[in-house]
């Protein structure tokens, strides 16, 4: 089997500048800018910036649910502090913090362009 790493996931925006404010203002990303891009670095991971402009022949995004890429999800420590601290950040939740399972707790929010985002915490007796 060949040995692969994650480099990266890459987002559509209308305002590249705005997304990445939200991911360094709210997940605590650092903004990265290059030529002609924005990255961010989130996680261990980077997230790359295009933005989206009038005429691209772009779709928009689709409700929620639909097939393909669902969320992302992101481990945090101490979930219940993390959704209070974003939270008064005027973050909206659409699934507040919960125990999904002896040792897992997660929260949904919505990110930029609607993504949906996913915290969770794992306590490491339960894995």
């Amino acid at each position: 089997m060949p040995e692969v790493t994650w480099d990266h996931v890459h987002l559509r925006s209308p305002d590249p500048d705005a997304t990445a404010t939200w991911l360094r203002d709210v997940l605590g990303g650092e903004i990265v800018r290059g030529p002609g891009r924005i990255d961010v670095k989130l996680g261990g991971a980077n997230i790359f910036i295009a933005e989206v402009t009038s005429g691209d022949a772009v779709n928009p995004p689709p409700p929620h649910p639909h097939e393909g890429l669902d969320h992302i999800g992101l481990t945090v420590k101490d979930i219940d502090a993390v959704a209070a601290e974003i939270r008064a950040k005027g973050v909206e939740f659409t699934r507040e913090p919960t125990t999904i399972r002896p040792g897992v707790r997660v929260c949904f929010i919505r990110g930029p362009q609607g993504i949906s985002v996913e915290l969770l915490e794992r306590d490491k007796k339960y894995t």
